[in-house]
């Protein structure tokens, strides 16, 4: 949704002009945007950088469940009645971030149908992925999972250019994202590497050629 998005980013930066109801901040990589267990009462809008998404079990373990990018939003969940953050989002890399107060955003989204619709189709098309990102964890082979996952990463099948994955992101966060154990995902990048799918260097570019993993019909063979 390129033209949606662009809109977005126009529309964010005419309101913080006009009233005031938004604040650009800057956060440096790592650091936390929002943290598991905090008060929802905003929303976030990504201008610049890529956030990750994780989620603590009461155990104690922690799992990056999604990685978003400019464009995106995160801790949308308020408006639809949490009171509390069900994951921590953090910067991936150095991040521009607009946030929106809960009373804001909602004002907004009556008073301005451009921003509604806009708003609409942005969360309908999350929701479609985030669909298609289950039926991929229930249905594939750990193998198709990481390749699909690499892809979405480098932009493939977006608007644009498709570009090297940047940043570096770490085999455990590969394996929490897909399901699998770090071993798999490290046996599938050299293999991916071997053939000339992706270069792996200090950071992964991937080729288009890794689109014939997701193409192979390997239905008919265990999980490797």
């Amino acid at each position: 949704m390129p033209n949606a998005r662009k809109s977005l980013v126009d529309l964010c930066s005419l309101i913080a002009s006009v009233n005031g109801v938004t604040r650009d901040i800057k956060f440096r990589k790592d650091q936390v945007v929002f943290a598991q267990g905090e008060t929802a009462d905003s929303v976030f809008y990504i201008q610049e950088g890529k956030l990750k998404i994780t989620v603590l079990s009461e155990k104690g373990k922690e799992a990056a469940i999604a990685i978003l990018e400019a464009g995106d939003f995160c801790g949308e969940g308020c408006l639809g009645g949490q009171t509390m953050r069900k994951a921590s989002v953090v910067a991936m890399t150095d991040c521009v971030v607009t946030r929106l107060e809960k009373a804001s955003i909602l004002r907004l989204i009556h008073e301005s149908e451009e921003f509604s619709c806009l708003f609409m189709a942005y969360l309908l098309s999350r929701n479609i992925r985030a669909e298609a990102d289950l039926v991929n964890l229930l249905f594939n082979s750990s193998e198709k999972r990481l390749a699909r996952l690499l892809l979405t990463l480098a932009n493939f099948g977006k608007d644009g250019r498709p570009q090297p994955i940047i940043p570096a992101i770490s085999q455990e966060t590969l394996a929490e994202m897909i399901g699998t154990t770090r071993s798999r995902v490290s046996f599938f990048m050299n293999k991916f590497r071997q053939l000339g799918f992706i270069d792996y260097d200090g950071h992964i570019e991937v080729h288009a050629s890794l689109l014939n993993v997701i193409l192979h019909d390997d239905s008919a063979r265990p999980d490797k």
